[in-house]
């Protein structure tokens, strides 16, 4: 499904719920905010993107501990749960997704490869859901790969729960 089919998906299912949603994106640099708001109507839905690029940013927008990039790196599950969760915290919105990976080509790791991404969905009073991806592709399909993998864990985490 294409992000576009995606997104008035998430759209539907959002203002059915009465759900704002947020982003926090670090790889992905926005794209996922980008594919919600290009749909007309958006702002009745999406509240806003925080693109938290370093580790300094994840923390002072978001409130990832510090101590998390000492401990786990900065594309780890620990932190796109701290993301997710603080962007819920510090917006207006009751839904949240966060990325973090290495979309390449440099960068990587063998514990964390170029491909690997890994993501977050917070529905407030619920747990945090996590996932993690080995994408495949150069630096641009990696990135579009995580963006629709976003919106797939969103619409999914709207269908599964009542609000």
């Amino acid at each position: 499904m294409a992000h576009r089919q995606l997104v008035k998906t998430l759209a539907q299912l959002a203002l059915d719920k009465q759900i704002r949603i947020a982003t926090a994106e670090s790889c992905t640099g926005g794209w996922v905010a980008q594919e919600m708001t290009a749909l007309a109507g958006s702002s009745d839905w999406f509240e806003c993107g925080f693109v938290t690029y370093s580790n300094e940013a994840k923390t002072h927008m978001l409130g990832v501990p510090e101590a998390l990039f000492i401990s786990d790196g900065a594309v780890s599950e620990a932190v796109v749960k701290a993301m997710a969760k603080g962007a819920v915290d510090n917006s207006r919105a009751t839904l949240s997704v966060s990325i973090s990976g290495v979309a390449g080509p440099g960068g990587g790791t063998p514990q964390k490869p170029v491909g690997m991404v890994w993501m977050a969905w917070y529905l407030e009073g619920s747990e945090v859901q996590s996932r993690c991806f080995q994408l495949s592709g150069d630096r641009h399909v990696v990135r579009r790969s995580a963006v629709k993998e976003a919106l797939k864990g969103l619409i999914k985490q709207l269908a599964k729960n009542t609000v």
